[in-house]
């Protein structure tokens, strides 16, 4: 029944859903006429906003870029693509693929939502090659899934900005350890929950009728990751110096000796540190520097989506503080809260600010001076509160195209062939971790 629900649902998405860029245009203009009529007489002021604000994150921007570009970078490894392809091997049957590609991905996500998106694409191409039973769409999407669970990652955003010094909730929460919030218990427990459930959702969706079954098929894909051919003709000193081992794997060896000198000093886990220990791992990794320019290269345009569609969100996030649309919906999911439910409150007005501003840290910065101090003042642990939003931010991620981009060029396909089948997921996603929520956090 769910399969016949999944396919019907897909059809329909595919045929009304419009290009990512187009959503992030009309989002724009529904928050900032749901603004406008909220104040009548500041349009001008609103767009005086939207101007100033659309450049606001630009730092931030930078790191969520080089987080990205530093896992699929890391992908490439030689090692790791060859492990991969070995992985697909085991796709055999119907299940088996759709539990495959999202346990490995999964895993992926855990370590570095930037690693999984290549990690998931590749596996998910891999496993199509190999597996003509299994309905592609569906394996890209389940390869997308896991980005649900990011939040609870070592690349988690909120998570790492709220355990970094300085960072600009510090006088109101103070710096939060990752112990109290990426590793507590209670975090662990939702992880695993969504793990072992998800994949069941997953294979239930899948096509019954053979004739309903979409294969993988050879597409145009913008990043291969694939290791880069070696160039032929005369071999030049400047050539050595591009091939060579040597200089990559000292530079990355210096990166990793300071990233190791920083946790045994007492260090913790941030978005700097994060991206540092993945660039400097995917040097050290690489045959040479020319390699792994030649795929830092591929990795940006791959993600040229988000770059050109991140100022359009941050426009939003300063539109939803300036018009006072986001308070207003914060505050009224808020004042309807208890003590005890709070934070599952807090998750479902992240879900929703999501799906206009699909950016934790940039989420963060508009909810977490509203949701942190009414924490506090019901005696809510801040810590919860800030991986309630974070969760929220990363469920609704699987009906806000916006992070799907990069994975979609991998393997050549578009949001619509995916949308219906993660709409879906996100149903089951948002009331099991509701459930989760109240009776944990």
């Amino acid at each position: 029944m769910l399969a016949s629900i999944a396919s019907r649902f897909s059809r329909m998405v595919e045929r009304y859903l419009p290009d990512a860029f187009v959503i992030a245009v009309i989002m724009t203009l529904i928050v900032f006429f749901a603004g406008w009529l909220m104040n009548i007489s500041t349009p001008m002021a609103l767009i005086q906003s939207w101007g100033e604000g659309f450049w606001t994150y630009l730092a931030f921007t930078m790191q969520m870029v080089m987080l990205l570009m530093t896992g699929m970078v890391l992908a490439t490894v030689p090692f790791i693509s060859r492990g991969l392809e070995k992985l697909a091997g085991f796709s055999h049957g119907k299940k088996m693929p759709y539990i495959l590609v999202f346990l490995i991905t999964s895993f992926a996500y855990f370590i570095n939502w930037g690693l999984a998106v290549v990690v998931g694409a590749i596996l998910a191409r891999e496993v199509g090659k190999r597996n003509k039973e299994a309905h592609f769409p569906l394996l890209v999407a389940s390869a997308y899934a896991p980005t649900v669970l990011y939040t609870a990652g070592l690349s988690s955003s909120i998570g790492l900005t709220v355990a970094t010094e300085g960072h600009f909730l510090e006088d109101l929460m103070g710096v939060i350890p990752t112990s109290q919030t990426i590793f507590h218990p209670s975090t662990v427990l939702i992880l695993i929950a969504l793990v072992i459930t998800m994949p069941v959702f997953i294979v239930l969706m899948a096509p019954k009728d053979k004739s309903a079954i979409i294969p993988y098929r050879e597409g145009k894909s913008v990043f291969s990751g694939k290791k880069a051919k070696k160039e032929s003709g005369v071999s030049t000193p400047a050539k050595k110096l591009e091939t060579t081992p040597v200089l990559g794997i000292v530079s990355g060896a210096i990166g990793l000796v300071f990233i190791f000198s920083h946790f045994f000093n007492g260090g913790d886990l941030d978005l700097n540190i994060i991206n540092l220990l993945f660039l400097s791992a995917g040097l050290f990794f690489h045959q040479s520097l020319g390699q792994f320019a030649g795929a830092f290269k591929e990795a940006a345009t791959s993600i040229s989506p988000i770059i050109l569609q991140f100022p359009f969100y941050a426009g939003i996030i300063a539109l939803l503080g300036s018009s006072g649309l986001g308070q207003l919906i914060i505050d009224g999911m808020a004042s309807a809260a208890s003590a005890g439910t709070f934070n599952v409150f807090s998750y479902w007005a992240a879900g929703f600010v999501n799906i206009l501003a699909p950016s934790g840290g940039g989420q963060w910065a508009l909810q977490g001076p509203l949701q942190i101090p009414a924490a506090i003042e019901l005696g809510v642990d801040p810590a919860k509160t800030a991986m309630a939003v974070g969760w929220g931010d990363a469920w609704t991620n699987l009906i806000q195209p916006f992070w799907a981009l990069p994975i979609l060029s991998i393997v050549g396909l578009s949001i619509r062939h995916i949308m219906g089948y993660c709409i879906l997921l996100s149903v089951w996603v948002g009331v099991l971790t509701s459930i989760l929520i109240f009776l944990l956090y």
